[in-house]
């Protein structure tokens, strides 16, 4: 008897375990599904990137001579949902048994679980590091480090090392990373892909099938295959690597992408895997085409973090989206959602996200994240926005890089500290503050920048938490040298803004 293969929206690699396993009789389901495409509002840009990639990864199948039951989103038979269609190609296959590869999400990994037929979830192996294995590195440690967590990939992977020492003898140049960016109209921008049939078909579907979701679904630019994906890594290689360490972390109104890779979207749905996309970093610097700095940071991101992240959130468990430490249960503002705001930062960073469904790591940690901390906002609504508006996120990477690292609802398991700042950071980093109609640099007042107001309240409320973490407790020496008088304006400023970000008010 047949059996059937899943394949999932982000598992688009013929290196699938799943599919290392099909047999010449053996049936690939792919299904467009509305309970995946609708169980948060996904920008439609991300929806329109998985079913075209989806589509054109299936014709690749086939052409290889496997038999691909392929469901489209409007297709009158389509049970729209994973297990269902499941089902219905069991039924019609006469198929024993179901193989998948292990999805990315808790609620996912749960309906394959109550199938009614036999099913085999398979590891994940396009990932560095095991489950087993990151809980291994993880068991006995008072604190999960991302850095400590680093360095043994590094180690295991061979990336940038010489023997068993880092190139160039440290193992982390963030030092070198924190330069602001000045416009350039000269700066080389990511390529663009015009939509082909498939693709463009897919767009009057989405078009057509999700006319509220937030965010522009046109122009569409993002390559749907691999063959793409490949360019857009040789173009970003050759290009923007160099100069992608010293402005990692900068901020500019007018240039959303700077010197990013733009490479989440095809490593997260398989169309490029991890580690050639490091391998590529790791060969121009040896090349001498890219600067360590540069090297080191782009890999650190990848083996780092996105590796680390996936090991906690399933190290944590099912619950970790509904972790609450701070207490924190504001909704969040329309602003979020495009909304009119006076503050510019928040603003384009929104819109730009709107746009393009992308905004870079300190866009959304230290502008949307930053304030939704600051302003006390459910982590859990939080959590789905970031989910909704982004076209790499899945919540395997998301959820702990919003719940943990950004809301620091985890209490701790990802950060040692939460990541909060006034606007000076936002005014170091950026070019926003210029063409704000706050003043940074006021920090009472109604010119005063909401992030300076927010800041010290967050610190106040929290303080009985805070003030002996030894990364931020120094700070309350300041807030305690304030005068009173002084002390009590920031906290009722601060309680008047929120009152009018909750009222509605444009702020």
């Amino acid at each position: 008897m047949p059996r059937l293969i899943l394949v999932l929206g982000d598992q688009l690699t013929r290196d699938l375990s799943a599919l290392r396993e099909a047999r010449p009789d053996d049936v690939i389901v792919m299904a467009e599904v509305m309970s995946e495409a609708s169980y948060v509002r996904h920008h439609p840009k991300k929806i329109a990137f998985l079913f075209a990639a989806m589509r054109k990864f299936a014709h690749a199948l086939r052409a290889e001579g496997l038999n691909v039951a392929y469901t489209a989103l409007d297709d009158p038979d389509n049970g729209q949902s994973i297990p269902s269609e499941l089902l219905r190609r069991a039924a019609e296959h006469g198929a024993s048994e179901v193989i998948a590869t292990q999805p990315g999400e808790w609620r996912l990994i749960a309906a394959l679980d109550e199938l009614p037929i036999p099913l085999r979830q398979l590891p994940d192996d396009r990932f560095l590091a095991s489950h087993a294995e990151f809980e291994a590195w993880a068991e006995g440690r008072k604190e999960l480090r991302m850095e400590w967590f680093y360095r043994e990939m590094r180690r295991k992977t061979g990336l940038l090392m010489e023997g068993d020492q880092p190139e160039g003898g440290k193992w982390n140049y963030d030092h070198d990373n924190r330069k602001p960016a000045q416009a350039d109209l000269l700066r080389i921008k990511p390529p663009r892909f015009d939509p082909d049939d498939i693709t463009a078909e897919v767009l009057d579907l989405v078009e057509a099938r999700f006319p509220d979701n937030f965010g522009r679904l046109r122009p569409f630019t993002f390559a749907t295959d691999r063959e793409g994906a490949l360019q857009v890594l040789d173009h970003f290689i050759a290009h923007s690597l160099d100069e992608f360490g010293p402005y990692q972390d900068a901020m500019l109104q007018d240039d959303p992408f700077l010197h990013h890779s733009i490479l989440s979207p095809y490593i997260n749905a398989g169309l490029l895997s991890p580690l050639e996309v490091c391998e590529a970093a790791a060969d121009a610097y040896a090349k001498g085409r890219a600067r360590l700095n540069s090297a080191e940071g782009f890999i650190r991101q990848i083996i780092g973090w996105r590796e680390y992240m996936r090991g906690v959130y399933f190290l944590e468990g099912p619950d970790y989206t509904a972790r609450n430490t701070l207490g924190h249960d504001r909704d969040l503002p329309p602003l979020y959602w495009g909304a009119p705001t006076k503050m510019n930062c928040l603003a384009h960073a929104v819109g730009q996200t709107r746009d393009h469904a992308y905004a870079h790591h300190i866009q959304r940690l230290m502008v949307t994240g930053n304030f939704a901390l600051l302003a006390g906002c459910d982590p859990h609504q939080v959590h789905e926005w970031y989910l909704e508006v982004y076209i790499d996120a899945y919540e395997w990477v998301e959820a702990p890089n919003v719940i943990g690292m950004s809301q620091f609802a985890d209490g701790g398991v990802v950060g040692s500290k939460p990541y909060v700042s006034s606007g000076n950071y936002i005014n170091k980093m950026s070019d926003y503050c210029k063409g704000c109609a706050y003043k940074v640099a006021a920090k009472t007042g109604p010119d005063a920048c909401p992030f300076n107001l927010l800041y010290w309240d967050f610190l106040a409320r929290h303080r009985d938490r805070f003030e002996a973490n030894p990364r931020i407790g120094r700070v309350y020496g300041t807030w305690d040298r304030m005068e009173a008088d002084r002390r009590q304006t920031i906290r009722a400023e601060a309680a008047d803004f929120l009152q009018r970000l909750d009222a509605g008010e444009p702020v």
